[in-house]
């Protein structure tokens, strides 16, 4: 089902927008996006998986972003684009039915008098706001927020309902952080005391986060602060749900990380790298530019070539999973006897 959100554009003013060439009727009018085989008279859609070519034929849609060379199998109204699924991103703008902020500043946000907030920044209801914070033009600071001393928050930004910005957090321009993020909780450093009562002794957590600019961070990820220097994310690092970063690491430029990634202290990820979700990073290694880690992936040592890494096994019946486990744990028994096998042949 399509979502629909009371805007009316005509195919013509999409193609217009999107700055490509369309086929077909320009007047037709278009209130939604909706996918090939769910699509409407009123919707627009997109092939971006050849694999569902043959719904071109049967779907019911207004219009179909293509790649030119499908045009052909196209029975509706279509857009030319060399990529479809880019186009489709930019269109979403159009239909974005974010609600529209309250101006100004809430009377129940608490703000210091040292703060400097630029009027046309929007805080709602109940914010609180330390010392010394910066806020940039045009940012908005949701319900619940807080703030603390000393952050520095760009151009544009938005921080969701419930985020926390520890102290001495810094950020760009176009930030988009979401719900109930954690931004500067302390790292986990903690050195061994030899014995008592207070078996650890907390490190304090001395540096700060800086986030660059275009940067997203997804609901309930939490980013250390680092223990001397910064933890560092660069610019156009996109951030999923449920992500840890530890203190110290350095996130590359236009690096992706899915749900549920766990990354160790100190670890340098290098720029336009993806991990699935649910990999986990072991600490103090450097991982190389253009590196792609499968889901569940556990990376414990650095990776010094771009390409596609994956570890652990495929899902398996339990019967066959534990007959593989208890061989796996056969391994060095075997290989020490095929070693023996091959040192008598070789006398032979």
């Amino acid at each position: 089902m399509a979502f629909v959100v009371g805007r009316h554009f005509t195919l013509a003013e999409i193609a217009q927008h999107l700055q490509l060439k369309f086929v077909g009727d320009g007047a037709v009018k278009i209130s939604a996006i909706a996918p090939l085989h769910e699509a409407g008279s009123s919707d627009i859609s997109f092939l971006s998986n050849a694999k569902h070519v043959a719904q071109l034929s049967t779907t019911q849609a207004a219009a179909v972003i293509v790649k030119p060379e499908h045009q052909s199998q196209c029975q509706v109204n279509v857009l030319l684009a060399d990529n479809p699924l880019l186009a489709f991103a930019q269109l979403t703008s159009l239909f974005d039915d974010l609600p529209d902020v309250s101006t100004g500043k809430h009377a129940s946000a608490v703000i210091a008098d040292s703060a400097k907030i630029h009027n046309s920044v929007n805080i709602a209801a109940n914010v609180v706001i330390g010392e010394n914070v910066e806020i940039g033009e045009n940012s908005i600071i949701e319900a619940n927020t807080v703030i603390a001393d000393r952050c520095i928050i760009g151009k544009n930004c938005r921080l969701r309902a419930n985020v926390t910005l520890y102290h001495h957090v810094r950020m760009g321009d176009n930030v988009n952080i979401h719900s109930c993020a954690v931004i500067g909780s302390d790292g986990f450093g903690n050195a061994p005391t030899g014995g008592g009562d207070k078996y650890w002794q907390k490190i304090h957590q001395l540096g700060g986060v800086s986030i660059g600019n275009h940067v997203e961070i997804g609901a309930n990820t939490c980013i250390d602060r680092g223990a001397l220097d910064d933890t560092i994310i660069e610019n156009g690092v996109i951030i999923d749900n449920l992500v840890h970063i530890a203190h110290n690491c350095i996130i590359g430029e236009n690096t992706a990380l899915a749900a549920c990634v766990a990354m160790a202290g100190s670890t340098y990820i290098g720029k336009r790298c993806t991990f699935g979700g649910g990999v986990c990073i072991a600490g103090h290694i450097t991982i190389a530019d253009d590196v792609h880690v499968a889901g569940m992936g556990m990376v414990t040592g650095s990776i010094k070539e771009a390409g596609q890494y994956a570890s652990g096994t495929g899902l398996l019946p339990v019967k066959n999973w534990r007959k593989s486990a208890v061989r796996f744990t056969q391994l060095d028994k075997m290989n020490k006897r095929l070693t023996q096998l091959e040192k008598i042949q070789a006398k032979e």
